[in-house]
């Protein structure tokens, strides 16, 4: 008799024998979307690493779609439709990863080959997101094999290969696809735990609002000797604005970036007694960082945040003896639903000038990603049958969170958007603790012998429209609300 303790169990098996030799596969294809010449490898994986491993899976209708973006890298769909009255899935992931950074690898590692070292692998796109939706694949394979070739329920896939570059091209396709791509569910890859060990439930992700400071004073820089002390220096300008925009321990200062009326009570709830770590020796968590009275979790799970991605004045690879004649910052906030991004470039404006930076400019200004929220009361969220699989599978109890994070760990993510007017709740599911693998996330080794992690997680806004939407909200099982969602690997192997 088929079973679900069965299907595990096989997967468990695929992990243990094979699944390491299929990922070898994929990171040995050089499918960078972010290094020029890489074209062709970027097709090469759809066409010979994903195509054929479809077919073998019972898919049809597999295409391989030009990006409606010229200049970024194809996008492959397909489906597998057992009946019309079947739930329909649609899952997503990408082929596509940072740079290589050849020369940045350390002695004995190459992006390109799997590598294993104690107890992680090491590769491009091993965790982020190659090593993603090959489990994917490899547990649905799984479900197959133990139901006679029957899922029971309907699949389609996205597999884009421009994600590492802002998914450009991708809202435009979806849209373009709506009623082809239209499902009661979305699985789609990236997403945090808030510990290695901890399997995770979230209902969002924060959003992402990006922005330039920039200050020009002069044409061209002047001699330091006869003008330092005589003629304005910008990156000192530029230093000080910034530090009136945050504290010296994180606490930020333009206080109409914050939600007004603080963390929500639904939100304090559900991260009562949520751990946070997993970062090893890339990151550690400071105390004393960031908005006082509040804990770990209300800081990353519930609250905005300030930081400055890069800065420069001059040419430090190459200083002269100058006084610079501009300096720039890029800079981003990480915010939640409980604020309004379009306020942001207002209240800064008002920010500078009060404090004297007038000269300091705000360029290219603009939300780079949507906030999302559900309400971690949401049956998806609160109810018994995620929580209970997840822990179920993986040995280890579940915790929830109000968003998700764009570090390649393994969780679940329930969220919500809105699309087209239309309200939807989102959900993704997670891998067995089992099933884990790579090099990024739980390793602390990995983020500083594999130069270039990256990639924004955030697919808010996801179109999916709902096959046989319900007026009855008590029945989630019928509700069949339009879902997105974030899966995603553990980078540790079992």
């Amino acid at each position: 008799m088929p079973s679900r303790d069965g299907a595990i169990a096989r997967a468990r098996t695929f992990f243990d024998t094979s699944f390491r030799d299929r990922l070898a596969e994929l990171v040995a294809i050089p499918s960078t979307s972010q290094d020029a010449g890489h074209d062709g490898d970027l097709r090469r994986y759809l066409e010979q690493a994903i195509r054929p491993w479809l077919e073998r899976m019972g898919f049809a209708s597999i295409t391989i779609h030009p990006n409606p973006c010229p200049g970024f890298g194809p996008i492959l769909t397909a489906e597998r439709m057992e009946s019309a009255g079947r739930p329909t899935v649609l899952t997503y992931g990408h082929g596509d990863t940072v740079r290589g950074l050849e020369d940045q690898w350390s002695a004995g590692l190459d992006p390109w080959t799997l590598t294993d070292e104690g107890d992680v692998w090491y590769g491009r796109g091993t965790a982020d997101n190659k090593g993603q939706h090959a489990l994917n694949l490899a547990a649905l394979q799984a479900v197959l094999d133990e139901r006679g070739g029957q899922l029971g329920f309907n699949l389609k896939l996205v597999l884009e290969t421009a994600e590492e570059r802002g998914s450009a091209g991708l809202r435009e396709f979806v849209a373009h696809h709506r009623d082809a791509l239209a499902a009661d569910v979305l699985i789609a890859s990236d997403g945090p735990r808030v510990a290695p060990k901890v399997p995770t439930i979230a209902t969002g992700t924060r959003g992402i609002f990006v922005f330039d400071l920039a200050i020009e004073l002069r044409p061209g820089g002047v001699h330091s000797g006869h003008w330092g002390g005589l003629t304005t220096d910008p990156a000192i300008v530029l230093a000080h604005a910034i530090a009136s925009i945050c504290d010296r321990r994180g606490k930020i200062l333009v206080r109409d970036w914050l939600p007004a009326n603080g963390v929500p009570a639904s939100v304090r709830d559900v991260l009562d007694g949520c751990p946070v770590g997993g970062g090893g020796e890339a990151a550690t968590i400071d105390p004393d960082w960031g908005e006082p009275g509040l804990t770990a979790a209300e800081k990353i799970y519930g609250w905005n945040s300030f930081i400055v991605l890069a800065m420069l004045s001059g040419r430090p690879e190459n200083p002269v003896n100058a006084v610079a004649p501009n300096a720039r910052a890029r800079c981003h906030i990480r915010y939640t639903v409980d604020t309004d991004p379009t306020g942001f470039e207002p209240a800064l404006r008002r920010h500078l000038d009060a404090h004297g930076f007038e000269a300091v400019r705000i360029e290219h200004a603009g939300v780079g990603m949507a906030a999302s929220r559900t309400d971690p009361a949401h049956p998806w969220s609160a109810g018994r049958s995620p929580a209970w699989s997840s822990r179920s599978a993986s040995g280890h109890k579940s915790s929830r969170t109000p968003r998700a994070g764009c570090r390649a760990t393994c969780s679940w993510t329930i969220s919500a958007c809105r699309w087209s007017g239309c309200r939807t709740a989102t959900m993704a599911a997670s891998s067995t603790g089992r099933t884990s693998t790579s090099s990024r996330a739980s390793a602390a080794r990995a983020s500083r012998r594999s130069p270039g992690c990256g990639g924004i997680s955030g697919k808010a806004g996801f179109p999916v429209t709902p096959n046989a939407p319900s007026t009855d909200p008590s029945r989630h099982g019928r509700r069949r609300p339009t879902i997105y969602g974030f899966f995603s690997v553990h980078s540790r192997k079992s």
